[in-house]
């Protein structure tokens, strides 16, 4: 994956919003645990405050005293950071052991007999203690009394529990993590399949193999390959009408060129050869042109156009194979072909005779006695002789623009650039090398 990757983006967002996710609930679980710890410790003080009011008496001097104190042993020892305090309007007051020599600090506010009020108070060695307060009326000597009530608890415990539950939620929240952030990968992996089918589809249209991109697709791409297949069917049309033009205007220069090549064949017989020969070079040189330009506009046309069906490779060479017999190098030659079976290879069948029928027409120049045609067990077509062959450190110059196997014979005037140019429109590339039979392979 690049930098500019779409996976890549997905995944980098996606972790980011897991870290994100897991550090919020993780502070979020921490703050709950910590909220339903501090619930759990003032309903144990409330049932506590509860105990004592039940056994809650005032004696002849106005002294509070629990005639059953809260059985929780802590509440005996001292400093152990529970704690009880009962007071009166009047100043008494008695305390758990637990508060030793200390009080319990309470806001002066006002408490309605019934109420229970919660407070956070500053304890015996200044323990941060959650405090549970309310006040009860009891009488004495038939005169209604206030008492007020407060039990505490020390917070260390609270903050204890929620060190040990964030130490066990970490490694928790970091094998959620994991199992997310491998769900995530899976689910960006399927989300974006759809393109890699589009770029597979896309890759038979530019190949050759496919029209248009076909196929059933996701509904938050189908605009897309909508466009996509409109825009094939414009270019289509274009290169359609683009050939056309280029065919119109070869026809309308061959009659002309025709009439010239005419020309000079009569100043050549009238003794005037100097001239002929000048006409017949700028003829002959015009008429490459022609063909080169038609050439290149079959091969726009095989890249704008899409669905090539596949050429049957025998029948061709063997079409290509009768004109040559015919021609003044073919008849003292002898042609050979190499297929097993019916090969067939997916290029238009007017570019594979331009192909072939160069390749044909060069090692046909070349050869002493024999030519031969095949396919190899890899689909490659080659063509070889039993010439002279060119030497390694020149072949790839022969097929450079203008280069030519044969300088001196007439050739068809297409070159080899050519052929490696209609060649590269279908994704092949023509290769020179050494024949077992003593001359030139061309390979593609």
């Amino acid at each position: 994956m690049t930098a500019g990757s779409l996976q890549l983006r997905l995944i980098a967002g996606g972790a980011a919003a897991i870290i994100v996710a897991l550090i919020v609930a993780g502070i979020g679980l921490a703050l709950l645990f910590e909220r339903h710890v501090t619930r759990s410790l003032t309903n144990d003080l409330e049932v506590d405050l509860r105990q004592a009011i039940g056994s809650l008496e005032i004696d002849a001097g106005g002294q509070p005293l629990l005639k059953r104190e809260p059985s929780n042993p802590r509440f005996s020892e001292p400093l152990s950071g529970l704690y009880w305090q009962i007071s009166t309007a009047a100043g008494g007051m008695t305390r758990s052991r637990s508060l030793w020599d200390s009080k319990l600090p309470l806001p002066h506010d006002a408490l309605a007999p019934g109420d229970v009020h919660y407070h956070r108070v500053i304890g015996p060695r200044n323990a941060d203690l959650i405090a549970v307060e309310r006040t009860v009326v009891v009488s004495m000597n038939n005169t209604p009394t206030p008492v007020r009530l407060i039990f505490a608890a020390d917070t260390a415990g609270i903050a204890e529990a929620r060190r040990a539950f964030v130490s066990d939620l970490v490694p928790a929240l970091a094998l959620l993590g994991l199992v997310l952030g491998a769900a995530t990968w899976i689910q960006i992996g399927l989300g974006l399949k759809p393109l890699e089918r589009l770029r597979d589809r896309i890759a038979a249209v530019r190949q050759g193999r496919s029209a248009q991109l076909e196929g059933p697709v996701p509904s938050e791409i189908e605009p897309l390959v909508d466009e996509i297949n409109g825009l094939l069917t414009a270019r289509t049309l274009e290169v359609e009408r683009a050939r056309g033009r280029a065919a119109d205007l070869a026809h309308g220069l061959k009659t002309p060129l025709a009439a010239l090549a005419a020309d000079a064949r009569v100043l050549q017989e009238k003794g005037d050869r100097e001239v002929a020969a000048r006409l017949m070079e700028v003829s002959e040189a015009m008429r490459r042109h022609v063909d080169r330009e038609l050439a290149r506009a079959r091969i726009r046309g095989s890249r704008g156009l899409g669905g090539i069906s596949p050429t049957p490779i025998r029948p061709l060479v063997e079409s290509l194979l009768s004109i040559q017999r015919r021609s003044i190098d073919g008849k003292s030659l002898s042609f050979e072909t190499d297929f097993s079976g019916e090969p067939s290879v997916r290029i238009d069948k007017t570019d594979l005779a331009e192909v072939l029928g160069n390749l044909i027409e060069n090692a046909g120049r070349h050869a002493r006695s024999r030519v031969r045609i095949g396919c190899r067990g890899d689909g490659m077509i080659y063509v070889e002789d039993d010439g002279q062959g060119i030497a390694e450190a020149d072949r790839a110059n022969a097929i450079e623009r203008g280069k030519r196997l044969d300088e001196k014979g007439d050739g068809s005037g297409l070159g080899l650039a050519i052929v490696q140019e209609v060649l590269d429109a279908y994704g092949r590339k023509l290769t020179l090398e050494a024949s077992n039979l003593g001359g030139l392979r061309a390979v593609f």
